[in-house]
């Protein structure tokens, strides 16, 4: 199992957090995703691909890129 960080950007409120949240759960391989507004970050336990996650964030309208 890996975790992975994005640093996610544009998000505003906490429907935000949930579509972008949302979003990576429905990607195969997520086993748990949570997203923290406050610190724009998601954290993502799976094994899906990094750029999996990137594209379900981006395709809610939000940026995302790999944080350490």
């Amino acid at each position: 199992m890996n975790t992975t960080k994005l640093a996610v950007s544009g998000m505003t409120c906490s429907h935000c957090a949930m579509a972008v949240t949302r979003a990576l759960k429905g990607v195969s391989g997520v086993q748990t995703a949570e997203v923290s507004l406050e610190l724009g970050l998601a954290t993502v336990v799976g094994s899906a691909q990094v750029q999996k996650l990137i594209q379900a964030i981006e395709k809610e309208g939000y940026r995302a890129q790999p944080s350490n």
